[in-house]
């Protein structure tokens, strides 16, 4: 029988974890963190790559790639989650996020780099929604905010030290062996982590139709619509863009409660803030490395530098609110926005040649802040829609709303980078747009949270 949850019956301070509490959350925080190191990583190294194996017009594609993977999974081992458990769907993540290692690697041209970013986002897809299913049944209601700023937690110390492993490697061997170099990480992950997963059966609940085929044509949809961004003709721009559009929204509608696209009170408008605040966050976070590698030609030691301050006061944020339970969940996220926007602006300084680095990193770090303050608020208020039984399709939907923003700001974000690799138009007035347009979805996001509310 799987261990079940309990609930709050009036205690003052949360009750001690038992030891199979504690084992499960140090190897879901490993899970996490070795999710982190690879982003990271692979952030620092990625400019090099394209400039090894002349990627640009690529560059994009590969942030996009991995996230719409990403989709794939969340969906998929959400729900293989809540039917099978969660032990096989997560050793089956680490299994094909190994095999993406291996194909990027050992890749010849930055096509097969996309091919080996598309497999680890497959794998690195299923590792979060496991977390959330097990927060959600293994601890008792009132650890479960502080799990999951452990969660994010887990980010930290990887986000601190994988931009100067993956310089110091790229720098120094090459970047293949960045990606070598995780296999055995992950390998150690996975023979800790699963051991205390198999406690936990599947929760009962109603057979409901198996959402894994729409995933795949959401995925397809916006795959083409990032995908079309890039191209040069007109035509076939606005074909792809129209047919990717057809294909994701009517899939998309499917994934999600109603209501998301306009925010409607309650869940909606939880979804909706995440897909904001993880667009605008990663249309900053994603291209502050290249403007340090193309403007202030620094090399990918430093690249990596300018953005770990953010990973460090994001969990910040996050352990402040945390640790304050009573704060209204929609104030929060509503300053955590407007934080992330004033980041944002001052972050933009990267552009200009003349701003130190250093600078950058402060200002970077206001925005990881933000991001913090309303993460944690989000992923409560969401999860706290969960029922027995669906804890995984509402964790899938929460991440969801996170590689979509990912998705559609790596595929706008890559397609100005590439209308500046095959024209005239600079590379500052491209990465400008992209920092213009994930302020202007921070803003929004700062109306969008006064529609928040958590299930009681």
């Amino acid at each position: 029988m799987a261990a079940r949850r309990t609930r709050v019956t009036g205690l003052s301070s949360p009750a001690p974890l038992t030891r199979s509490q504690r084992k499960l959350a140090i190897g879901l925080v490993l899970g996490v963190s070795l999710v982190a190191f690879e982003i990271t990583a692979v952030a620092t190294a990625l400019p090099t790559i394209t400039d090894e194996l002349g990627g640009d017009s690529l560059y994009g594609v590969a942030l996009a790639s991995y996230t719409l993977a990403n989709l794939v999974a969340l969906v998929a081992t959400g729900e293989l989650a809540d039917r099978f458990g969660p032990r096989t769907p997560y050793l089956a993540s680490i299994g094909v996020f190994v095999a993406g290692l291996l194909v990027a690697a050992l890749a010849p041209t930055m096509a097969v780099v996309v091919l080996g970013r598309t497999l680890q986002g497959l794998g690195t897809g299923g590792l979060g929604p496991v977390a959330y299913v097990l927060v959600k049944r293994a601890f008792p209601d009132d650890r479960q905010p502080i799990m999951y700023a452990w969660l994010s937690a887990g980010w930290v110390l990887p986000s601190l030290i994988a931009p100067l492993v993956s310089g110091a490697i790229t720098q120094t061997v090459g970047w293949r062996w960045m990606f070598a170099g995780i296999i055995p990480l992950a390998i150690a992950v996975a023979v800790f982590a699963a051991g205390p997963m198999r406690a936990f059966e599947p929760t009962p609940g109603a057979v409901r139709a198996s959402r894994i085929p729409v995933a795949f044509f959401a995925a397809a949809g916006v795959g083409l619509f990032v995908t079309g961004l890039q191209f040069a003709a007109p035509v076939a721009l606005v074909a792809a863009v129209v047919a990717g559009a057809s294909l994701a929204i009517p899939a998309l509608r499917r994934l999600l409660p109603p209501g998301v696209q306009l925010a409607a009170i309650g869940l909606p408008a939880i979804l909706a803030a995440r897909l904001l605040a993880t667009a605008a966050f990663l249309g900053v976070d994603s291209f502050v490395p290249l403007a340090a590698d193309r403007i202030h030609g620094v090399g990918p030691l430093a690249q990596g530098f300018v953005i770990i301050g953010a990973a460090l006061t994001w969990t910040i944020g996050q352990w402040m609110v945390a640790r304050r339970p009573a704060l209204e969940p929609r104030r929060v996220v509503g300053a955590g926005f407007a934080v992330l926007a004033l980041g944002i602006a001052l972050t933009s300084s990267v552009l200009s040649a003349s701003v130190p680095l250093p600078l950058v990193f402060v200002a970077w770090m206001v925005g990881g802040l933000g991001m913090g303050m309303l993460f944690n608020p989000t992923t409560v208020g969401a999860m706290s829609y969960a029922d027995d039984g669906n804890e995984g399709e509402r964790s899938g939907q929460v991440q969801l709303c996170d590689a979509l923003g990912f998705s559609l700001m790596g595929g706008i974000g890559g397609a100005t980078v590439a209308v500046s690799d095959r024209t005239d138009f600079p590379l500052t007035g491209a990465l400008a747009t992209n920092f213009a347009l994930a302020g202007v979805l921070a803003v929004v996001g700062v109306f969008v949270a006064r529609r928040i509310r958590v299930a009681t």
